[in-house]
């Protein structure tokens, strides 16, 4: 398997795969990042580098294959062959018997501005790693569109 576009907690000058955030969410998530200095650093660490390698984009540009606030993404573990699909959210909005997930979670903050095809790394909760690769990214329906 070859994964060119992969992050690495032991290899932080590796090559990550680019993210891309909307510009219109970029505050609120700066915001949420900010206020989890206290509760979980690392966490909050790991969002602000994030954002701060993220390229930045009006809404009207966002990609449409590209995992922002609402989107709807699913992803393959490379190591179990399992796929799951998840929106992500912001905290007040999670759920995760409705699989929508807190861009405030490990997994949140590995999957925000991620592109379909992108793999990464990933450390889960219990310190295992794993290789996630985005398969699909659906947008949410826009407002007052047909």
């Amino acid at each position: 398997m070859t994964a060119p576009q992969s992050i690495s907690a032991k290899k932080p000058a590796g090559r990550r795969p680019r993210i891309v955030i909307n510009a219109d969410d970029l505050d609120h998530i700066e915001a949420l990042a900010e206020g989890a200095m206290v509760r979980n650093p690392a966490l909050a660490d790991r969002l602000l580098e994030e954002l701060g390698r993220a390229r930045i984009v009006p809404a009207a540009k966002m990609p449409e294959t590209v995992i922002g606030i609402g989107s709807t993404a699913t992803y393959r573990d490379e190591t179990t062959g399992q796929e799951k699909t998840v929106t992500l959210v912001y905290p007040e909005d999670a759920d995760i018997a409705q699989q929508r997930v807190s861009v405030m979670t490990p997994i949140g903050v590995a999957l925000l501005g991620l592109a379909k095809g992108a793999a990464f790394y990933w450390d889960t909760r219990n310190d295992q790693r794993r290789t996630l690769t985005v398969i699909g990214v659906e947008q949410p329906p826009v407002a007052g569109a047909p």
